[in-house]
């Protein structure tokens, strides 16, 4: 984590002059989110939802694909202190498939401490492809308890003031994965006003890694 909070408070000081202001910046307008009871999760979630791309990192870094990301909140005002999200990551070639389609439940867990829960979709997931540009079809199309967690694989996140960012990862190594010959995925992520940071690695036994960016996480730039 210690690495990674490096590469979020450069990158945050870098862009202060852009962060200043946009704290509100996220959501869609004219939504009440169901995390209206708890200010603080309402700022989480409303920083969340949006589109964002890493196309300016995928230009200075080879490293790095043009990505994009879309989360959108559905089943607004189903709970008070819940939050569920529909996530869709493509690369820029081809939104109309996109390789990870997941629901987040976004809560406070303990405390200044909030959980990130994944959850995967019934049957084919590209039934579902583009569907955050119409989340009302969640309403009438899928309950929750049709879901699948992905146990596990939560991220824990936390307020830090200094930087203006929720920061957190998953739990050391409770996050099976047999990817490419992994045995568990580690998650960390930030998110700030007008982007968010996710660095996903995939480790074997040993702790060795196997997958994911190697020099830090993608840079997921609000773009709507």
């Amino acid at each position: 984590m210690t690495q990674f909070k490096r590469i979020t408070a450069a990158l945050f000081s870098g862009s202060m002059a852009l962060l200043i202001g946009c704290a509100s910046g996220g959501g869609g307008a004219g939504t009440v989110p169901s995390s209206a009871a708890d200010p603080m999760l309402t700022e989480l979630v409303d920083r969340m939802t949006g589109s964002f791309s890493s196309a300016a990192q995928a230009e200075r870094d080879d490293e790095y694909f043009d990505i994009r990301l879309e989360m959108v909140e559905i089943w607004p005002g189903r709970d008070d202190d819940v939050s569920w999200l529909y996530v869709e990551q493509a690369t820029a070639t081809s939104l109309e498939r996109p390789y990870r389609q997941r629901v987040y439940r976004v809560s406070r867990s303990d405390g200044n401490e909030f959980v990130s829960a994944v959850y995967e979709l019934p049957g084919d997931p590209l039934a579902f492809a583009g569907w955050h540009e119409t989340p009302g079809r969640f309403d009438e199309a899928l309950e929750p308890e049709f879901l699948t967690e992905r146990t596990g694989c939560a991220v824990y996140l936390s307020f830090d003031a200094e930087a203006d960012a929720f920061v957190g990862s998953t739990r050391d190594g409770t996050c099976a994965s047999s990817l490419r010959g992994a045995d568990y995925v580690v998650s960390e992520v930030a998110v700030y006003p007008d982007r968010l940071l996710t660095w996903d690695r995939g480790f074997n036994s040993a702790g060795e890694q196997v997958w994911g960016a190697t020099s830090g996480g993608y840079e997921f730039v609000r773009v709507d």
